[in-house]
């Protein structure tokens, strides 16, 4: 049977769970954009700007487990319903900020809020449900890759009316974006009609959320799964906020980081394919090492050469395709250790480190900025600490092997 006949009866769920995802993820990743003008006009400091953005992925982080037990209760359409909702207002509320107050509550805490609802652990959960264990790891993989889209949409969207007429008219545009979120989710939310597997022998179910968290905190494969998220996190959401701000301070031209950051999303999608497909087939803990090291190695060679066009936009590709390929990875390997009813919730857990490591990205990057007047120090550390999380990774990996679900069932 093709893929396409397996996952045919299932697609409305899939594709309501790829444009939720793509338009959260997308969205967020292009704030950056809007860092330089929207700081000189309310008159706020980059680090404060920051610091909101800091906010969100705490905020994200800390209430992603919460967003995935109460799926477990509530089901998943009226958490990706409200989530949407906050997504909605947290950007309207950007858009029409006078000082830090609306910043810190709309791009901090609601837009925070909403990710926990709608970005990549509960909609890998939902394909995850949706599909044979065959299949999940490559349909998790086509889901995240169509997730990476949206940063081709919306940066060149935002850059565009941000030149044209100001940040503000950018930030609406993205507000009127954020509304197809609502009927992404409710199509996505078709899944909660879909029954949960057969239990596996290791599976966490029919138990309380306190016992889950106990017992994933208990397998020292999700623990160091968990420790190495931070790496992710802190790398990513670094570029995501600085990037832009460093290529202004370098002296490039404005649509350049836009450029960059629709590279980062198109080479998402080829990312995101590949490695949801290798996780078919490999020991998904040990690619996720590698992913890591490789984006250490980029940001290093990148950081340490002066910026060209070619450079930053040769720089956008190789990380773009190192990028979103962790969640299928990720969401797989939580699915194998832990089976399906608290996926979003366990997989949550270790989304808290990754964010943990974002705030450190965001705001500890703006700091450092506003501290001691450029990005070396940040880039430093960022190149460090990935390189320790993935080869301790990878050393784990190799240590304690486990099959992946094709050779499994062969």
């Amino acid at each position: 049977m093709s893929l396409l006949q397996i996952l045919r009866p299932t697609l409305p769920i899939l594709i309501g769970a790829s444009i939720m995802l793509t338009l959260s993820m997308g969205l967020r990743q292009s704030l950056g954009i809007f860092l330089q003008p929207l700081t000189q006009d309310i008159k706020i400091s980059v680090s404060d700007f920051t610091l909101a953005l800091a906010v969100q992925n705490l905020a994200w982080g800390f209430l992603q487990p919460l967003a995935g037990a109460m799926t477990v209760r509530y089901g998943f359409r009226p958490i990706m319903m409200v989530g949407s909702l906050f997504y909605i207002v947290g950007l309207a509320l950007l858009a029409t900020a006078q000082g830090m107050l609306f910043v810190m509550i709309g791009g901090g805490v609601l837009i925070g809020t909403s990710l926990a609802c709608t970005a990549a652990a509960i909609a890998m959960s939902v394909a995850a449900r949706s599909v044979p264990a065959a299949v999940r790891s490559t349909v998790m993989g086509i889901v995240s890759a169509a997730g990476s889209l949206g940063a081709l949409l919306s940066a060149p969207i935002g850059q565009l009316l941000n030149e044209g007429f100001g940040w503000r008219t950018g930030m609406m545009g993205f507000v009127i974006l954020s509304l197809f979120m609502l009927p992404a989710a409710w199509y996505a939310g078709r899944v909660d009609k879909v029954p949960l597997p057969p239990k596996g022998p290791d599976d966490i179910a029919d138990t309380s959320a306190a016992v889950a968290v106990k017992i994933a905190f208990s397998n020292a494969s999700f623990v160091v799964m968990t420790l190495a998220y931070f790496v992710c996190g802190m790398q990513l959401v670094f570029l995501t906020t600085h990037l832009p701000s460093y290529l202004a301070i370098c002296g490039m031209d404005p649509m350049l980081s836009a450029q960059t950051l629709g590279m980062i999303g198109g080479f998402n999608v080829l990312g995101s394919l590949f490695f949801g497909w290798a996780g078919q087939r490999w020991n998904k803990l040990a690619l996720l090492g590698g992913i890591y090291i490789a984006r250490s190695l980029i940001l290093a060679w990148y950081f340490m050469l002066p910026p060209s066009p070619a450079s930053t936009l040769l720089f956008g590709a190789l990380m773009g395709f190192l990028w979103m390929g962790v969640g299928p990875l990720v969401a797989g390997a939580v699915a194998e250790m832990f089976g399906l009813q608290w996926q979003a919730m366990v997989q949550g857990l270790a989304f808290m480190s990754h964010q943990l490591g974002s705030f450190l990205g965001a705001y500890g990057g703006g700091l450092l900025y506003d501290q001691l007047g450029s990005y070396t120090m940040a880039w430093r550390i960022g190149v460090a600490l990935g390189l320790a999380g993935g080869i301790i990774q990878v050393a784990f990996a190799l240590i304690r092997p486990s099959a992946p679900p094709m050779l499994k069932t062969a």
